[in-house]
Order: C-alpha cells, then structure tokens, then sequence
C-alpha cells in the first residue's frame, strides 16, 4: 500500500498520481490534504511517515510546492528515507541505492506528464541490495 500526502500546492498532482495510481491498479491510502485551501505541509508529512513507520503502508508519495519542505519533514523520522525527485534517473537511483521509501516533488516544479513516469520508475525499481549500499543506509540510521 503507497501512502499519499501532500499540501495545497501538491493538491492539483496528487489527483493525477491517484488517477495513475487508480488505472494501474496500485493500492493507496490518501492521508491528506483535500482541496486547495492553505494548509501547513508538516501534518501531512508526519501522517505518511508514520504510516509507513507503523507497517500500515510500504512507500509514501509526498507532494508540496516545491517538495522541499514536506521532503525535509519526513526525513526527521528515523526509518524514513525520502527523496526529492524531477527526473526518472534520480528516482530509479535512489531505489537502486538508498533504498528510498517516499517519494517527494514539487507540483510547482513537476508537470502531471513527468511525475505519472518518476512515481512509476519510483515504484516499479528495486533496491539493489548491494553490501556498499546497505552499509551507507546504515551509517544514514546511526548518529
């Protein structure tokens, strides 16, 4: 199960990842917002990473203007490995590499075309499970 979050200023993209998500058969929990009234990015980051810290859903898919701020909250959660992402090749390499488990963009900065491919190579790429790659996930878990 994907877990989705977002402010106002990712409201109008996650109704298109949801409609990708929805034609593609993929399960979601939407844990907010819902509408284009301001709201604060935080509580709906904190929601996704908790579900995901909780083992109620596997990846989270987190959306605000510019990604930035909801990407730096979720990071705050030990556990929680999220990547800001506006290209396929960072998505498929931070799956492939840190073994990323949200993703986070802009819906400012990303259109609706680019972000249905980046959640799709996001979901759809393995982490490689290399030994160097597990060990720096390990040195990113430990103060």
């Amino acid at each position: 199960m994907i877990a989705l979050g977002c402010d106002h200023g990712g409201y109008e993209l996650k109704q298109e990842i949801k409609k990708y998500l929805d034609d593609s058969h993929i399960a979601y929990k939407d844990f907010g917002c819902d509408s284009m009234e301001a709201t604060d990015y935080p509580i709906y980051a904190k929601r996704v990473a908790h579900a995901i810290l909780d083992g109620e859903c596997e990846k989270g898919i987190l959306i605000c203007g510019t990604g930035i701020g909801i990407s730096i909250t979720a990071n705050k959660f030990p556990g929680i490995r999220a990547a800001l992402c506006s290209d396929c090749f960072s998505a498929e390499a931070t799956r492939l590499h840190n073994d990323a488990n949200v993703l986070a963009m802009g819906g400012r900065v990303v259109g609706a075309g680019l972000a249905v491919k980046i959640v799709d190579t996001f979901l759809n790429t393995e982490f490689s499970g290399e030994e160097r790659h597990k060990n720096r996930i390990a040195q990113i878990e430990t103060e």
